[in-house]
């Protein structure tokens, strides 16, 4: 009995070894901040790149394996592994990205880096959350620590509004997503996922219909504000644009993922029998994000808020793969998000190191002649931008493309349609961007361009990813395929 109870718990703590891990490490860079002063505090940003890559190691012994931990309250699988690596990966890039725009922004402090791994272990739950408590516990742990993030420039106004902003709101978010699941729990009885789904299964919820349908409706306006879906969309670019860009880097990315993590797993493992309902309410709402997200990214002279709704539309992209709700429907949404996650990290990273301290150099006319000051930048901007906009060989070309025929696939002929036309609205304002680095004559006394060896590595890492995933995806797509068999 005790071989079994220790067997048991070793299941257990391997179905959460990477939160487990990164928590450490946080708690360590938190205390390890306030032993060292001084510049000596931005090793703290060494020690958080080491805890991203030590978290890799347990993934190794949890490969091929999946069953339910802490009573059902985490699942290991295929799925949360996936995600598991995206949120590693992403992270990995931000802090490599961070470790020199930190010390230029003069925020290089351990606080800084423990909140970034705090976030990714709340990410990493909602990824694996198998009850909808767990679900909610990951969610808040991300929240609050990103909400902390986005105004960690103290001394910057836009940066304290951002804060500002995204807490109330979200907060907002939070509450219906919290009421949502009691409306939920209300009509099943229920928290556990698959237990959700039995009783949904059985028609035993008829007798409260109007009820279930509200608790749907309140689960996806929480969702629908972390993934930015319109009309949940409204403090995207004052957030993006006010948080230091690291740090938008990392909304952007890992946050959209982690949201989309957990909206996958909660309607195609709890509601898949209310799909009737939900699917054709999506494609309104797939529609409306990608075409305002376009149109209004259209009119933005600030990069970092073109960018902000550049990320509105592709939320509208991946929502397309999601409504298919096909086996290669879902297996594109994963594969979007990972070659989201490197193009986007990409094209931050650059207007990263464009910048300076006090002269963040966001505007588009900052960039005009930076194909000459900075060549080898501006050249992985534009790989950046034609992946956003989806031309090939990139992983945004391929990306669209399998969440497209997804679609037609799946009988949604005008959605994949208005998702074309939209990418073609979409290349207007990426191409406009590298019309001002190569034909634009660059601004008497503009300082652009910071040094970092950081962020070029991290440049370099999203660029292999853009060029890999859009070279060969059909190794990644199938490890995708896989992932989302558990549904």
């Amino acid at each position: 009995m005790e071989l079994f109870k220790v067997d048991v718990l070793g299941r257990d703590f391997l179905a959460v070894a990477q939160e487990l891990g990164l928590l450490s490490f946080a708690l360590g860079v938190l205390l390890l901040g306030v032993i060292l002063k001084g510049d000596r505090r931005r090793y703290t940003g060494y020690v958080a790149l080491f805890g991203y890559v030590l978290a890799f190691l347990p993934l190794l012994g949890a490969i091929g394996r999946g069953y339910e931990a802490f009573s059902g309250m985490v699942v290991l699988d295929p799925f949360s592994l996936f995600f598991k690596v995206l949120i590693l990966v992403v992270g990995f890039l931000v802090v490599l990205l961070s470790l020199d725009y930190t010390a230029r922004e003069g925020i290089a402090f351990g606080e800084y880096y423990a909140l970034v791994l705090l976030a990714s272990a709340g990410m990493m739950l909602m990824a694996g959350a198998a009850h909808l408590v767990t679900l909610f516990l990951g969610l808040e742990i991300m929240s609050i620590a990103i909400y902390a993030l986005a105004g960690i420039m103290r001394e910057d106004a836009r940066s304290v509004e951002a804060a500002f902003k995204y807490f109330l709101l979200g907060a907002f978010a939070s509450g219906f997503l919290l009421y949502g699941m009691a409306l939920t729990y209300a009509s099943t009885g229920a928290l556990h996922l698959r237990e959700i789904e039995g009783v949904l299964a059985q028609k035993a919820w008829l007798t409260s219909f109007p009820l279930v349908l509200v608790g749907l409706g309140l689960l996806l306006v929480g969702f629908g504000f972390k993934l930015a879906l319109v009309p949940f969309h409204m403090w995207t670019p004052d957030v993006y644009e006010g948080a230091p860009t690291s740090i938008t880097a990392f909304m952007a990315t890992g946050v959209k993922a982690a949201a989309f993590a957990g909206l996958l797993r909660v309607f195609f493992t709890a509601l898949p029998a209310l799909e009737g309902h939900w699917r054709e309410l999506l494609w309104v709402l797939a529609v409306a994000t990608m075409t305002l997200g376009n149109l209004v990214a259209l009119r933005q002279e600030d990069v970092k808020r073109m960018l902000a709704y550049s990320s509105i539309a592709h939320a509208g992209y991946i929502m397309v793969g999601f409504v298919a709700a096909t086996e290669l429907g879902r297996a594109a949404v994963l594969f979007y998000l990972f070659a989201y996650a490197f193009m986007n990290i990409g094209a931050f990273a650059v207007v990263a190191l464009l910048g300076r301290r006090g002269a963040p150099n966001t505007l588009l006319e900052d960039y005009a002649g930076v194909g000459f000051k900075h060549p080898l930048l501006a050249v992985a901007m534009a790989v950046f931008l034609f992946s956003l906009a989806g031309v090939p060989p990139t992983a945004g070309f391929m990306a669209k493309f399998y969440v497209f025929s997804a679609a037609v696939k799946a009988g949604y002929y005008w959605l994949a349609v208005l998702g074309v036309l939209n990418s073609a609205v979409a290349a207007y304002y990426y191409l406009r961007v590298m019309v001002y680095m190569y034909f634009r004559e660059p601004k008497e006394g503009l300082q652009t361009g910071y040094p970092s060896f950081a962020g070029a590595v991290a440049i370099l890492i999203a660029l292999w990813g853009v060029f890999q995933l859009g070279i060969m995806p059909s190794d990644f797509l199938a490890l995708a395929q896989r992932s989302v068999q558990v549904f």
